[in-house]
């Protein structure tokens, strides 16, 4: 089963920008696969072109042999704009294994161990009113997992300005007041999208009574383990970090050194199923859940469902597209055969392969345009994360 095309298709689609792979094979199975390298799918594409060139004709089957080819390929191995190439071409190819089998990809991983994965809803704000109604509108939905995304800096007039000690001392008020509003039951987390630094990360969480967060995602960058590690140490939040990473060695000190209580690992960044499950083992050995990160389309969550699937360690999958909030990322249009959330989960299906299929057409006749996230500054004028 040699294959025998890869084609790319950046899209438009909802509130975000996708890119889907589609790997085609002498046969006629075809398998998709998608970047999470979202707002960069230009460098992807490049990236997936040099991969071409020793792929076609290749036995589609052998997916960690080719795995390890597209990451040592090169002296300059591994990186974000690599792996997110060699994860669309990776869950690509398991679809099509899977669909030549006639089985989901689930059973590729050992099989499925619950029928269902349950989501946390990722909720968007940038003012306490706002805050607070769509999460009891969420909770009267049934939902037990909140992960907030503040976006206050869309208040100022710029839409781009972000003051870290004004954030700090703002978002410990709103979650004090949140967590008085919806009760104790409800898992409350935050994602400060790596805005912070060590003392102001140290602040915010001072100035919060206990039990007021579950759960504090990406509050510094993650490059160097040694700060986290010394964060780690200065508070008592379980943090959830891994979304950026792009590789099990990049992973393997928060792991292994108990730096990060979730692991977010991201199928479409980190090499694909085939390291994604490496990564969830690893997790495993030191009682550490994954939160897989799910902020693409249909491709990366049916992949992470069929991920979430055949690993015991996982808690909650992301889920961007609730009523209350739908990011249109998942739009039928592009994508007519996709995962139907259920409430606030997804039931396992046993359709073969990923269980997606895509609309080429559709992406052929859109004119992409690359899209640029807020650059966020302060006062003074210097950039600062978004």
């Amino acid at each position: 089963m040699k294959i025998s095309a890869i084609k790319t298709y950046p899209i438009n689609v909802g509130q975000g920008s996708q890119l889907v792979v589609k790997v085609e094979t002498e046969s006629g199975i075809y398998g998709y696969g998608a970047s999470g390298l979202s707002t960069r799918e230009l460098a992807v594409i490049g990236a997936i072109e040099h991969f071409k060139s020793f792929l076609i004709g290749r036995d589609a089957r052998q997916i960690e042999a080719l795995w390890q080819e597209m990451y040592r390929s090169q002296y300059f191995e591994g990186g974000r704009v690599l792996t997110a190439a060699i994860s669309a071409i990776d869950i690509a190819l398991y679809d099509i294994l899977a669909k030549s089998l006639h089985v989901p990809v689930y059973q590729l991983l050992g099989g499925k161990v619950r029928d269902y994965v349950e989501c946390f809803a990722s909720l968007r704000f940038s003012n306490l009113e706002e805050l607070i109604a769509k999460s009891k509108a969420l909770v009267a939905q049934g939902w037990k997992v909140i992960r907030l995304f503040p976006a206050v800096y869309e208040l100022s007039k710029t839409k781009a300005l972000f003051e870290p000690r004004v954030s700090v001392a703002l978002l410990a008020e709103y979650m004090v007041k949140l967590r008085a509003e919806i009760g104790s039951e409800i898992v409350i987390g935050l994602d400060y999208h790596h805005r912070l630094t060590i003392p102001e990360t140290v602040s915010f969480v001072k100035k919060m009574p206990p039990g007021t967060l579950d759960f504090l995602e990406e509050p510094i960058r993650d490059e160097s383990p040694s700060a986290y590690e010394a964060l780690r140490k200065m508070v008592d939040i379980p943090f959830a970090i891994g979304e950026e990473m792009s590789s099990k060695w990049q992973i393997m000190p928060y792991i292994e050194r108990n730096i990060t209580q979730f692991v977010r690992v991201d199928v479409c960044n980190i090499g694909g199923l085939t390291e994604a499950k490496k990564v969830a083992a690893m997790a495993e050995t030191h009682y550490i859940d994954i939160m897989p990160h799910n902020p693409l389309g249909p491709i990366c969550t049916a992949a992470s469902i069929h991920l979430a699937a055949a690993c015991s360690n996982v808690c909650w999958l992301e889920e961007i597209n609730t009523t209350i909030e739908p990011a249109g990322t998942n739009d039928p249009s592009f994508y007519p055969e996709q995962p139907i959330l259920d409430g606030t989960k997804y039931k396992i299906s046993d359709k073969p392969g990923l269980g997606v299929e895509f609309n080429e057409a559709k992406a052929k006749e859109q004119t992409f345009k690359p899209i640029e996230v807020p650059k966020l500054h302060r006062t003074d004028g210097s950039f600062t994360n978004w």
